[in-house]
């Protein structure tokens, strides 16, 4: 509970240093705020608590998230200092937005009653509608948050109803309450269970961008700005599954044999539509949109093929996920102000392209050395922490005998490693901008730190066992 008060505290005292004429301490106060509030998420590890009236459970599994996303948060704000040194950007406003939006995202990851669950998506989901649309003099940020706020609504409003359903067939909010009565039920299980529990996961499978729910995804992760992109991919993409990972492994869990069909199916489809849509595309953030896409159906096979390794294979993917795609959005954000980025389509939108990329690798080995292991690490090559939160993903559908679904997942890992390569080719092997790009020290900092990682758990992936 201290992590959202913490940061509930700080988004307002972030607030009123924005009336402070100097805005340079904005971005060391955000970072010291997220550091102070990783650290106190800590105070209570091997400890359970219930708060709000036990609405909240803090548990070992919920400060890993917790970390994972205060993390996340930590690179993004990092990385965002030349975006946020334009004159018409608002960075008190943005970063206060940051913290309000990890308050509902831990909401998210510790929730003990559906309606903190709601309350944690609103309190997300908001914050990311208006920070999409932050970049108020480019029509496509304007478009891409109309789209999410329109969608996103109409997601919640499905996920609410199917939460009123289930109360109305077990007679409370609470995931025990829920899971008591499906696991022990005096008679048959009401219809409305079923399609309670079909709503939820239609509201929720939207946030975390999985098909068939993930039309909005290329046009909002294009359109908004690039830091911004780079946070609503990885912490709403965390708090999403571990939102559902706790729906599904307590409350549902004696129904299993009703949803794994159905949440096989959609994982088999958004592996598919994702990864073979992400080869056709020309801009980067679209590809990478679509890699976000076919991540989610990575994910999700930890949760069709619920089992012992399921815990761990999320810890780890949700983590490799985060660091890589902030790094290779990192290189992007930089590589786009000092270079010439943009091309007109044959629809004449503008879009980033890849020969952004062309020779960087000459030009500023650091930039292209981080962008070449994100890339490795989210087609998931050895050595990586890609490799290891896959390996446990595909141990989870062994372990359940879903080897059909295995399949799927690794022909279409197979085309995975041709879109993240055109990356590393066009860096190494193509010619390009001869003008050196000027990387900050501290940026330089983050992005090596985020390397060490990604290569770090893929030389050593033991060092998160026995975290809960």
């Amino acid at each position: 509970m201290l992590p959202i008060v913490l940061l509930s505290v700080f988004g307002i005292a972030l607030l009123f240093l924005g009336f402070l004429k100097s805005k340079a301490v904005l971005l060391p106060a955000t970072l010291l705020f997220l550091v102070i509030t990783l650290g106190v998420t800590f105070l209570d590890w091997n400890k359970t608590y219930l708060y709000f009236n036990d609405m909240l459970r803090i548990n070992n599994l919920a400060m890993v998230f917790s970390a994972i996303m205060l993390v996340s948060a930590f690179m993004v704000v990092a990385l965002s200092g030349s975006f946020m040194d334009d004159e018409s950007a608002q960075p008190a406003e943005y970063y206060a937005l940051i913290l309000f939006s990890l308050v509902g995202a831990i909401m998210m990851v510790g929730y003990e009653n559906l309606i903190m669950l709601f309350v944690g998506v609103e309190i997300l989901s908001v914050a990311m509608y208006i920070l999409t649309g932050s970049d108020k003099k480019n029509l496509r940020s304007n478009e891409a948050a109309l789209k999410y706020f329109l969608m996103g609504a109409f997601a919640t409003g499905i996920m609410l109803f199917g939460m009123a359903l289930l109360y109305g067939a077990t007679g409370s909010f609470t995931i025990a309450g829920i899971a008591a009565y499906t696991s022990h039920p005096q008679t048959g299980l009401s219809l409305l269970i079923y399609v309670g529990l079909l709503m939820l996961l239609i509201g929720l499978l939207f946030k975390v961008s999985a098909a068939p729910f993930h039309f909005w995804t290329p046009d909002v992760y294009d359109g908004a700005p690039t830091i911004f992109t780079a946070y609503m991919s990885t912490v709403v993409k965390t708090a999403g599954f571990a939102a559902l990972f706790r729906l599904l492994s307590v409350s549902f869990n004696g129904v299993y044999t009703f949803w794994w069909t159905i949440l096989a199916v959609i994982t088999a489809l958004t592996l598919i539509a994702g990864n073979i849509t992400a080869v056709y595309q020309s801009s980067f953030k679209r590809m990478m949109a679509y890699s976000s896409i076919s991540h989610a159906g990575y994910l999700l096979i930890g949760l069709a093929s619920l089992g012992t390794q399921t815990k761990q294979a999320l810890v780890v993917y949700s983590l490799a996920y985060s660091v890589a795609t902030i790094a290779a959005f990192g290189v992007l954000l930089l590589v786009s102000q000092q270079r010439s980025t943009q091309t007109i389509t044959s629809e004449g939108v503008l879009t980033e392209n890849f020969d952004a990329f062309n020779g960087l690798a000459r030009q500023n080995p650091l930039l292209g050395f981080a962008m070449t292991v994100s890339m490795l690490s989210l087609a998931g090559i050895p050595l990586t922490a890609g490799f290891w939160g896959k390996f446990y993903m595909f141990s989870t559908a062994v372990e359940r005998g879903q080897i059909w679904l295995l399949v799927v997942a690794v022909l279409m890992s197979a085309v995975g490693i041709y879109y993240y390569f055109r990356v590393i080719i066009a860096m190494y092997f193509r010619d390009g901008a001869t003008e050196p790009i000027r990387v900050a020290p501290f940026y330089q900092y983050v992005l090596i730190g985020a390397t060490i990682l990604t290569l770090g758990l893929g030389i050593a992936p033991g060092l998160l066992q026995g975290l809960f």
